[in-house]
């Protein structure tokens, strides 16, 4: 599996590049198909993003991420 930079991830944001990626527990996800990513957030979440930390304040559980298949891997 490729691995991708913070940087890197910083750029698939639906404003830089048209991707939409975030990243999950050193894994990355392409959002870029899903309604609830349209232009890049997604409430107050921004794409492009590690999104581990804020998991703790969403309204649903981790278990979001089982509906996607990793893309990439998160490099530290």
């Amino acid at each position: 599996m490729e691995k991708y930079t913070k940087q890197q991830l910083a750029l698939r944001n639906g404003q830089d590049k048209e991707e939409i990626w975030v990243a999950f527990e050193g894994k990355i996800y392409d959002m870029t198909k899903s309604r609830l990513w349209r232009d890049g957030k997604h409430y107050q979440h921004w794409a492009g993003q590690d999104l581990t930390p804020e998991m703790k304040d969403a309204p649903h559980t981790a278990f979001v991420f089982d509906k996607f298949e990793p893309i990439a891997e998160l490099e530290d």
